[in-house]
């Protein structure tokens, strides 16, 4: 993928944005963004994905309202709107996919905000037709940033917790959890994990933790405490802290790519033990020179 400056400057640059001006996109930005949506078909851990962009709707508006803060973003042009299959690693995948595709929009120019839920049985369902077994785990809108944030804009940032971040002991940590990994032992590593540091998450919970062993990165969720996650499958609601693990690993990769380091992804339990029964294993990363 080709962007026009560096993943680091498009990811310090992206944010939550929730005022839009009240315009469509243009004929080749919506190129552009259906050229790389069509090409989104298979997340780096296998999971088949399908993603569409749609302009708003009205009744667009409508099923936002009762979503909380959601319910007051305005003006957008419209939304990516994506439909997952079933997987083992489907909702990590799906992050990853989408965070791809807002990384593509910020870096032309574009505004953006995820939106998590539960939107298979929405408006937005019909714009994508999801199989019975493709859930719709989260949108995204788009459109053109105004260009004077409103106020409320900064209340909303500061309700949520926006702009304050985990520190990196808390975060990422060196062979185990009980010893935390300072960017100078982090090495080359230090601008890709800082990236994933920087990413959105669910109410901003950050949940990503990150533990160096030899050259791989193990990645794990840190649930959030109440969080009923086993009864999602159930009652088919998108695991959104997974989906936070997804953005976290395209964060991480593309950064490190862009460094000229490479590696692969991998899904196998390390055996590190694990602080509580809250927190997850979910995939590694094998650095490769």
């Amino acid at each position: 993928m080709v962007y026009t400056e560096s993943v680091v400057a498009i990811i310090k640059k992206r944010f939550s944005c929730r005022s839009y001006v009240e315009e469509a996109l243009q004929p080749h930005e919506r190129d552009l963004l259906a050229e790389l949506l069509s090409q989104s078909t298979t997340g780096p851990l296998g999971t088949r994905t399908r993603f569409a962009l749609a302009a708003a709707t009205g009744e667009d508006w409508s099923t936002l309202k009762g979503l909380g803060t959601y319910g007051f973003i305005r003006g957008a042009a419209g939304f990516i709107i994506g439909a997952v299959g079933p997987g083992g690693k489907n909702m990590e995948d799906y992050g990853y996919l989408m965070e791809r595709a807002v990384l593509f929009a910020t870096d032309m120019g574009l505004g953006t905000c995820w939106l998590g839920g539960t939107f298979s049985k929405s408006g937005f369902s019909r714009k994508i037709s999801p199989e019975p077994d493709e859930l719709i785990p989260a949108v995204v809108a788009v459109g053109h940033m105004a260009n004077r944030r409103r106020w409320f804009d900064s209340f909303i940032r500061r309700r949520a917790g926006s702009d304050n971040r985990l520190p990196w002991a808390a975060v990422f940590f060196d062979e185990d959890f009980q010893t935390p990994l300072s960017q100078e032992e982090a090495g080359a590593y230090a601008t890709p994990l800082e990236m994933v540091r920087l990413g959105p998450s669910a109410s901003n919970k950050q949940p990503w933790r990150i533990i160096k062993k030899g050259r791989v990165w193990h990645f794990y969720v840190q649930r959030s405490k109440g969080y009923g996650y086993r009864n999602m499958a159930l009652m088919r609601l998108a695991d959104l802290q997974r989906l936070d693990l997804g953005i976290a690993m395209c964060h991480f990769e593309l950064s490190v790519l862009e460094t000229g380091m490479s590696g692969v992804w991998s899904v196998l339990e390390p055996g590190i033990e694990k602080p509580d029964n809250l927190t997850e294993y979910v995939v590694s990363w094998n650095a490769q020179i």
